[in-house]
């Protein structure tokens, strides 16, 4: 696995070419950008503003422009590697499924996917694809649904889909549940 990552490094996209490049979903994801809050955690910004002395940390993030996940919790990962002077990378999971496939959540491509590594590519860390509160639902429901194949099972699906909605909530609230487990991720590494 580290072998994959290792290779992936320095191949991927700047936060900004990914932005760039977006056809889908770019007015609505600079909006999630602008709408940025550390929620006046000051300690929490400290946390981030100190791994700046920290140069052998990596951020790599799989994502698709289409995900709504993405959409939500990109611009908050991208917001803290910036404060923490983390180099972040950004692969497009359709164009490194290789890179996908080693990092599923609960046997799913489940986006985004937020690996932190050292400079040889060796996996320190993880998050994703979704605050654990958020997540619960979605476990929830495939817990209750193994079969993808059942008659009622995409009319369940968007009932999940909208519980999910319903866990982010209106507002930002949500970035400060993606800060604090990010931070419990980079604590141990």
């Amino acid at each position: 696995m580290s072998q994959l990552i290792a290779s992936k490094l320095r191949k991927g996209l700047s936060p900004q070419q990914y932005i760039d490049g977006m056809n889908k979903n770019k007015e609505a994801f600079q909006s999630y950008l602008d709408r940025f809050d550390w929620h006046g955690d000051a300690e929490l910004e400290e946390f981030y503003d100190s791994l700046n002395n920290r140069d052998d940390l990596r951020c790599l993030i799989i994502a698709a422009e289409w995900c709504g996940d993405c959409l939500r919790n990109v611009p908050v990962v991208i917001k803290a590697m910036d404060k923490a002077g983390i180099p972040t990378e950004v692969f497009i999971m359709e164009e490194h499924l290789d890179l996908m496939d080693e990092h599923l959540t609960n046997g799913g491509r489940s986006i985004p996917v937020v690996l932190f590594v050292d400079t040889g590519g060796h996996l320190l860390g993880k998050w994703g694809a979704r605050p654990k509160y958020v997540q619960e639902a979605m476990d929830a429901f495939k817990a209750a649904n193994p079969d993808r194949e059942a008659p009622d099972f995409q009319e369940k699906m968007a009932v999940a889909r909208e519980e999910v909605k319903r866990r982010y909530g209106e507002g930002n609230g949500y970035q400060k549940l993606i800060l604090d487990e990010i931070r419990d991720v980079l604590s141990r590494v």
